[in-house]
C-alpha cells in the first residue's frame, strides 16, 4: 500500500533558480539556448547579458573625457581610458568579466588579438587606417561579426559585416504565420482522428457537435467535397466555395444561431489550403553549396538532411505546433499529442541522415529539433563588402528620391538620410575635418554630391560636432547595436542589413545594404 501511494506521489515542483529569476525577461526573449549563447561571448571594444568583454585603447583619461563619456570620473583621470571604462561598466553586472587592455603609443593592435580569441568584434569610428585593416583582416580570417559605429552630433550609424553567409534558424516569425497543419496531405494518424471524432456527426448532440476541432472539420468535409468534384479546393474561388460548403453544415438552431468552432474553421480555409510551397528564404538555403569551414557547420550538415527530407516528402518537417481553437480540452491535448508525435517522427527521420554524415556524430539533437521546427522560417543572410559602385547607385537613387519629395511637398515624402552617412563615412579616420573637406571627400565617392543641399547640411553639422558625441544620440545608438549584437549572437531573430542611419534632429532611423 506504502508503495503505491509513492508511485502516485507527484513529483517535487522546483521553483526556478535565482539566476532564472535574474534573467527572466531575456529567457522569455531568446530561450536558455540564446542566454547561453550570451554568457560565452567575447567581445572585443575598440575605441570604446554578455559573459566577456575587452576594451582595447592607447588612450589616457584627460579632463575632456569626463564630459563625453559616463563610465569615467573625476578619480579616473591619468589612468588608462580602457581600465577606468571597464572598472565602471563592471558595475552594471558583476557577473560579467571585463577586460581592459593598454596599448603603447606604437603597439599594434594585432598583439591583443594573437593573444585572445573573440566571438565579435566592435570598433569606434574615427580610426586609425593601420588599426582598421588589422581589425577586418582579423575578422574575415575567423569568420567573426564586426560592428563599426559613428556618433557625431546629433547624428549616428552603425554597420554590420557578417562573415559570408550568416545562417539564422530561430526567427521568430509573426505570431500571425499561418501554422503548418497538412490538411491537404494528413498523415493516417491525423486521419484517424478526425474521422473517430466526426463519426456520426450529424446525430451528435449540441455540446460534442460544437465543440468538434475546425482541424477535423475541414478534413471530414473535404472528404464530403473530394466525392462530389473529385478533387481538393485549389483555386481560391474552389477555396470560396469550399468555406460556404462548411459554414451551411453548421447548426443554427441553438441560442447563439451558430458554432464558433464552424466559424474558425471557415475563416482558416483560404489560408489552411493552399498549395505547399518552399519559402524563397528556405530555398536559397537549400540552393546554396558551402565550402570549407562552413560546410563542416552543424547548421548546414542539418539543413542537407532536411533538404534531403523535403525530396523524399516534399514537405518540411513537420513543426508540431497546433493553434489555440475550440475544442473540449482532452480532445485539444490529445490533437496536440498527435502533431507532437509526428514533429518526433520527422526530427527522428532528419536525425538519422545527421549521424550518417561524417560530421554529425557530436550535433545535439536539440540543435536538430530547432532546425525541423523552424525549417520554414530559417533565414540567410549574405553579408556584404562596401563596393563604391554600390554608394554610388544608391546615392544615385536617393538624390532622385529626395529631388521629388522637394518638388511634391503634398504628398509628404520623407527625404533620405543617406547625406548623414556620406559625411560621417568621410571623417572615418579624421574627426576633425572642415565641411568643405568633407564634402571633396564625398565628391571622390560620389562626384559632384556636394552640390545636393542636404549633403551640405549633413556634412555642416558632422564638422561642427569635430567627433563629439552626444550623451542622448549615443545612449540611443548603443542601445540599438545591442539589440543587433544580440540578434547576431544568440542567432535568433533577423538583424539589419547592413547599415543604419539615425538623425537625431528628426528622430528618424533608416536602413541601407552598402
Amino acid at each position: 500500500m506504502t508503495e503505491v501511494i509513492r508511485t502516485q506521489t507527484p513529483p517535487i515542483l522546483h521553483g526556478p533558480s535565482d539566476k532564472e529569476k535574474k534573467y527572466d525577461r531575456q529567457l522569455r526573449l531568446w530561450a536558455a539556448s540564446g542566454q547561453q549563447a550570451l554568457e560565452e561571448a567575447h567581445i572585443l571594444l575598440v575605441n570604446s547579458g554578455i559573459g566577456k568583454f575587452t576594451i582595447a585603447d592607447k588612450a589616457i583619461v584627460e579632463e575632456a573625457d569626463l564630459g563625453v563619456n559616463f563610465f569615467l570620473d573625476e578619480e579616473s583621470l591619468g589612468k588608462p581610458r580602457s581600465e577606468a571604462c571597464v572598472k565602471l561598466l563592471q558595475e552594471l553586472n558583476p557577473d560579467v568579466k571585463g577586460d581592459w587592455y593598454q596599448l603603447e603609443k606604437d603597439q599594434p593592435l594585432q598583439t591583443l588579438l594573437d593573444q585572445q580569441k573573440f566571438t565579435l568584434l566592435m570598433y569606434s569610428l574615427p580610426i586609425e587606417p593601420e588599426t582598421l585593416l588589422t581589425i577586418q583582416n582579423y575578422a574575415n580570417e575567423n569568420k567573426l561579426p564586426l560592428f563599426s559605429i559613428h556618433s557625431a552630433g546629433f547624428y549616428s550609424a552603425f554597420r554590420i559585416h557578417l562573415p559570408g553567409s550568416f545562417p539564422i534558424v530561430d526567427t521568430h516569425p509573426e505570431s500571425t504565420t499561418t501554422p503548418d497543419l497538412r490538411l491537404r496531405t494528413p498523415w493516417k494518424g491525423l486521419s484517424d482522428f478526425a474521422a473517430e471524432i466526426t463519426a456520426d456527426i450529424d446525430i451528435q448532440e449540441a455540446r460534442e457537435h460544437g465543440h468538434i476541432p475546425y482541424v477535423a472539420l475541414i478534413l471530414h468535409y473535404l472528404i464530403e467535397w473530394k466525392e462530389k468534384h473529385g478533387s481538393i479546393p485549389s483555386e481560391y474561388a474552389e477555396k470560396k466555395e469550399f468555406a460556404k460548403f462548411l459554414a451551411a453544415k453548421a447548426r443554427t438552431n441553438n441560442p447563439e444561431g451558430g458554432e464558433e468552432n464552424f466559424d474558425e474553421g471557415v475563416a482558416s480555409v483560404l489560408k489552411l489550403l493552399h498549395e505547399p510551397k518552399l519559402e524563397g528564404s528556405v530555398k536559397e538555403i537549400f540552393d546554396h553549396e558551402p565550402n570549407g569551414l562552413e560546410a563542416k557547420s552543424s547548421f548546414w550538415i542539418i539543413a542537407g538532411a532536411v533538404k534531403k527530407f523535403y525530396e523524399k516528402h516534399k514537405a518540411l518537417p513537420l513543426p508540431g505546433s497546433v493553434p489555440d481553437m475550440k475544442a473540449q480540452s482532452n480532445v485539444y491535448v490529445k490533437l496536440q499529442n498527435i502533431y507532437k508525435a509526428k514533429a518526433r517522427e520527422d526530427v527522428a527521420e532528419v536525425l538519422e541522415s545527421v549521424r550518417a554524415h561524417p560530421l554529425g556524430k557530436d550535433i545535439p539533437t536539440t540543435e536538430v529539433e530547432v532546425f525541423c521546427k523552424n525549417a520554414a522560417f530559417i533565414k540567410l543572410v549574405n553579408g556584404a563588402g562596401s563596393k563604391t559602385s554600390d554608394v554610388v547607385n544608391i546615392a544615385n537613387e536617393e538624390f532622385k528620391s529626395d529631388q521629388m519629395a522637394a518638388n511634391n511637398p503634398e504628398f509628404g515624402m520623407r527625404f533620405s538620410l543617406l547625406p548623414i552617412y556620406l559625411a560621417l563615412n568621410a571623417t572615418c579616420y579624421f574627426a576633425s575635418a572642415t565641411s568643405s573637406e568633407i564634402l571633396a571627400t564625398i565628391n571622390k565617392i560620389v562626384p559632384e554630391a556636394s552640390s545636393n543641399p542636404r549633403l551640405v547640411q549633413a556634412a555642416e553639422e558632422v564638422a561642427r560636432a569635430k567627433g563629439g558625441e552626444l550623451h542622448n544620440i549615443s545612449s540611443l545608438t548603443g542601445g540599438m547595436v545591442a539589440q543587433e549584437i544580440i540578434k547576431i549572437i544568440t542567432k535568433q531573430y533577423i538583424p539589419i542589413d547592413n547599415t543604419c542611419i539615425y538623425d537625431g534632429i528628426t528622430s528618424r532611423t533608416q536602413i541601407f545594404k552598402i
